[in-house]
């Protein structure tokens, strides 16, 4: 059984970092898996941040290019998200999660395994 758990989360102000972090525990039954940043705004749908897959390729969402990077530290077992030049809009809860296969599609019903969210949030 696959268990994430995100950290990093909190209060930052408008322009400023954060670095988001998932320990990844257990093995991936699958020797091609992605892991994903997603995240949930109030009254608002999930949606996806940024993947990477281990063979890999990466991908983001257009509303973060340029500002977050997505890492996998495949010896320490952690997915990671360095955030830049954070807005209001990136305020929301930001989740883990992971899915078998090597095709990366930031849609959330194709992952498998969730972490429980970080809340981070931008004050303006």
């Amino acid at each position: 059984q696959v268990q994430l758990v995100e950290s990093g989360g909190g209060p930052v102000e408008s322009g400023g970092s954060l670095r988001l972090s998932c320990k990844v525990s257990g093995n991936m039954p699958s020797s091609q898996y992605c892991m994903a940043w997603f995240r949930q705004a109030p009254g608002k749908e999930r949606e996806g941040v940024a993947g990477i897959c281990n063979d890999g390729n990466s991908g983001y969402a257009d509303s973060v290019k340029g500002r977050f990077t997505i890492s996998h530290d495949l010896g320490k077992n952690t997915l990671s998200l360095q955030m830049n030049d954070l807005k209001s809009e990136d305020t929301a809860m930001y989740y883990c999660a992971a899915k078998f296969g090597s095709r990366l599609d930031l849609v959330s019903y194709m992952f498998d395994y969730w972490g429980q969210g970080t809340q981070v949030t931008v004050e303006t």
